[in-house]
């Protein structure tokens, strides 16, 4: 059988034998929004747990509009033009309103990928800002969060008369969902504030995983950290495999998000009947597998149905390459995986991004991991704690030698988009 992953901006297809795969996950059909214009604008004026946005921006000085990074397929060109038309339309002055990029501890984006994120026209019209985490003078102090951690955001942000964020929701591997309050934090925090939330004490709780919320310590915190910063109005997106817009929410934070939440877990949710011995995933394409830092979301999002001892079969593209210098730079100075989660577990180690590769950690606990690329050369895949082999196929056949000839495979095409569940 024929099946083709997200990979890069074209896809990879490969051939699985089929005998041996007992499901492909994916999303369940909905169809896209006819006119997704007119329900962001219905949206707009009919929010949920807030006034209208025209309301609201009566009387404003100044507006922020957070925007998320390269790394999220937001329909921007959907969600700005009838939101930024609002606020003007409302008394806020075209110069008075500043798009901040939510890039967290990302790299800034500059006016290519500025342009392909929200379009040409919005490019030459308004401001559009970089966050800077690691610049901990462009931040407010904000206090503690009920379990320690220092909040410290985006100062533009924090003094802003109107505070909007707009984004995507979908399965997260450590927050449970994407989208909401993960706008403020980790998007506009300091490293300061990063460094503990994604520290071992949160993501090595059992319920800090994809699709969880309750009793995510995770969510729970960086809720508590936007609520504290402020947030006056969100604009959350839903979009299929496809990327073309299934639903808008929006209005307050908390509410609108977890409307969002609702509707999503209904249609990213798909299961097999049990644990299987290898999966063949992706990390979602272009541009969520232009790194190995992003692409290991991937294969958390396999893990759930892989046997103990199994193995997941990532395909990703790695354009870029490793990620950050200090991610790279983590596979230099860490042996093993085991002495890593020793140094971080023994609270005086700390490199940022080290959360990404605690979270390799956790999926090799379970299972081996291949990975075929053609953006990494093979020895430099071998020394990231992973296996690398020139195609899935070759891969599957290795696993077929290993596991057996009747061994069981399950096919996650749109890789961790899809909220991977044993039934």
């Amino acid at each position: 059988m024929r099946v083709k992953l997200e990979y890069g901006r074209q896809g990879l297809e490969v051939r699985l034998p089929a005998s041996n795969v007992v499901r492909t996950l994916g999303y369940r059909d909905v169809s896209p929004l006819a006119d997704p214009e007119a329900v962001v604008r219905a949206c707009i004026d009919r929010p949920i747990g807030t006034p209208p946005l025209a309301e609201l921006a009566r009387g404003r000085r100044n507006a922020c509009v957070v925007i998320s990074d390269i790394t999220r397929p937001v329909p921007n060109r959907v969600i700005l033009p009838q939101l930024l038309a609002t606020l003007e339309q409302n008394g806020i002055a075209r110069n008075s309103i500043l798009l901040l990029n939510a890039t967290g501890l990302h790299r800034p984006n500059e006016r290519d990928e500025l342009v392909e994120m929200v379009g040409p026209e919005i490019v030459e019209r308004y401001r559009i800002e970089n966050h800077f985490g690691q610049r901990l003078d462009e931040h407010a102090y904000l206090g503690q969060s009920p379990r320690g951690v220092p909040i410290w955001i985006d100062r533009r942000y924090v003094e802003a008369n109107l505070r909007i964020t707009t984004g995507l929701i979908e399965p997260h591997l450590m927050a449970g969902y994407s989208g909401g309050r993960k706008l403020v934090c980790p998007g506009l925090a300091a490293l300061e504030t990063v460094k503990v939330w994604h520290g071992p004490d949160f993501l090595e709780h059992p319920r800090a995983n994809c699709g969880i919320l309750e009793g995510n310590p995770v969510h729970e915190e960086n809720t508590w950290i936007a609520r504290r910063a402020g947030c006056d109005f969100i604009v959350n997106a839903v979009i299929d495999a496809q990327r073309r817009p299934l639903a808008f929410v929006a209005g307050d934070m908390e509410q609108a998000f977890a409307e969002g939440v609702s509707f999503v877990r209904q249609i990213v949710t798909d299961t097999v009947p049990s644990p299987v011995d290898v999966v063949v995933t992706c990390s979602a394409g272009y541009p969520l597998d232009t790194t190995f830092y992003q692409a290991v979301k991937g294969l958390v999002g396999a893990l759930p149905i892989v046997k103990q001892g199994g193995t997941i079969i990532m395909a990703a593209s790695l354009s870029e390459g490793i990620g950050s210098p200090q991610f790279a730079g983590l596979f230099d100075e860490n042996p093993s995986l085991d002495v890593f989660v020793e140094r971080i577990l023994g609270k005086d180690y700390f490199v940022i991004d080290q959360w990404q590769l605690e979270e390799l950690a956790k999926v090799r606990r379970k299972a081996e991991v291949t990975v075929v690329s053609d953006g990494l050369r093979a020895e430099t895949l071998n020394r990231l704690f992973v296996q690398s082999a020139a195609s899935v196929e070759a891969a599957i056949a290795d696993c077929l030698t290993r596991y057996g000839d009747d061994a069981t495979i399950a096919v996650i095409p749109k890789g961790p988009y899809v909220l991977a569940q044993v039934a």
